[in-house]
């Protein structure tokens, strides 16, 4: 009888909306990460001038960021698989905030490859353990939509770090200017590490209507560290998801990290006009995600299918992704190439929210590890596309162009992957 009562109460009672403040922590922690991680390309040039760095050692400053964040991100999801994302979440924000700042201290090339690889060895694991909140907080039918406005706001985020840092460039140098950043996280961390919680059920905010929405949250939430390793290596749509994530990745690289210096060097602007251009790319890359988070469940009902609907999305996100990089290399006046950059960034875009919605439904339980190994494979990319970019410019004589046709040939290998890719059974079926 008390149970009847029970379930009748639950089936009259308004489900609470606790579990969006999740989205909110998400999208601000997003935000974060991507100004402390694209500061330092606006930077460049002057901290080059003043450290005395050529395009090659900046390059490989860029890549310890990325090969550090790559190593660490399996580990760094499987730790919110097993321990739960709030304590992971807390560790990871301090220790590259703390980092952040101490970027602004540094007097030599090898303190500042250190630094920065700590910083990405700190940041490694944010979004898998956002991807773990996601999954345990969220029903299955709002991940996706999830998914596309934190990455919206990250790219957001990264887009007005440019005119963020010239405006804080002109009251104070370089070195402060990162000092200042790495205080932002503080601030973030406190209130979510007082708020959140890895179980739905342990928060007090969340009522039982709210719950029975979240029917899996016990299922999904933290305590499951042995993951089913030999599953996850042997399926293909794993390898697929790796390979079609570093082609997504290597191009984005060049939009925080060789951009400023492109826009200045390859068009010929100054620092204010390449701050404002700059913001183009990353700006219309979160339109792409915002838009794939608005239309992938229509989508979805008009093809009949969810992973009709993922490979569609991502495909067409691939292709228009390299024309349109290749419209950009071809157009003379900068702002319309910058617009044409835009617009390929959109399509870039427009596949980030289902490729990590494929790790959400393919993983499961073990989200944080499958989202974790993609993320890595992503940030390899990130590793290899900057100093590659400075290789390639050192012996074209400065040949932009060159390095922008690689891209947009990476994107054409992308392409090719999605269709091969079952997005949406978990690894503890059989595939």
């Amino acid at each position: 009888m008390a149970t009847q009562s029970a379930l009748s109460a639950v089936k009259t009672q308004k489900p609470t909306r606790s579990r969006y403040w999740v989205i909110v922590f998400a999208v601000t922690l997003a935000i974060l990460a991507y100004i402390d991680r694209v500061a330092i390309a606006m930077a460049a040039p002057r901290m080059r001038a003043d450290l005395g760095f050529d395009t090659v050692q900046m390059g490989w400053v860029f890549s310890a960021f990325a090969v550090a964040y790559a190593a660490f991100e399996i580990p760094g999801g499987w730790l919110g698989d097993w321990m739960g994302p709030r304590k992971v979440l807390m560790r990871i924000v301090v220790w590259w905030s703390a980092f952040t700042a101490l970027t602004g201290v540094v007097r030599s090339y090898s303190a500042l490859l250190a630094v920065r690889f700590l910083f990405g060895a700190g940041e490694a694991g944010c979004f898998p353990n956002l991807t773990k909140a996601f999954t345990t907080w969220l029903p299955a039918d709002e991940r996706v939509r999830a998914q596309g406005f934190m990455w919206t706001f990250a790219r957001w985020g990264g887009a007005f770090t440019p005119p963020l840092v010239a405006f804080v460039f002109t009251f104070t140098d370089w070195r402060t200017a990162f000092m200042l950043f790495g205080a932002l996280g503080v601030l973030w961390a406190v209130p979510f590490y007082i708020w959140f919680r890895d179980n739905p059920k342990d928060h007090k905010s969340v009522n039982a209507a709210e719950l029975a929405l979240l029917r899996d949250a016990d299922k999904m939430a933290g305590g499951h560290g042995n993951v089913p390793w030999g599953r996850l290596v042997s399926s293909r749509s794993v390898w697929l998801l790796w390979v079609q994530y570093y082609c997504l990745s290597f191009p984005w690289y060049f939009f925080i990290t060789w951009l400023p210096t492109y826009l200045l060097q390859g068009r010929g602007l100054d620092e204010t006009t390449a701050a404002k251009y700059a913001i183009l790319p990353l700006f219309f890359g979160g339109l792409g995600s915002f838009a794939c988070g608005l239309v992938s469940a229509r989508v979805a009902r008009l093809l009949g299918s969810v992973a009709k609907a993922r490979k569609t999305l991502a495909t067409l996100g691939f292709l228009g992704a390299a024309v349109m990089l290749v419209v950009s290399i071809n157009t003379r006046d900068p702002l319309y190439a910058m617009v044409a950059m835009g617009f390929a960034s959109f399509f870039n875009d427009l596949v980030m929210p289902g490729a990590w919605g494929a790790c959400m439904d393919v993983g499961g339980r073990y989200a944080g590890t499958l989202s974790g190994s993609m993320n890595m494979m992503g940030n390899l990319a990130g590793f290899t596309a900057p100093p590659l970019g400075g290789y390639i410019l050192r012996y074209t004589n400065n040949d932009w162009n060159t390095f922008l046709y690689v891209m947009a040939g990476v994107y054409l290998v992308g392409t090719l992957t999605w269709p091969f890719i079952d997005p949406v059974t978990p690894i503890d079926q059989h595939e």
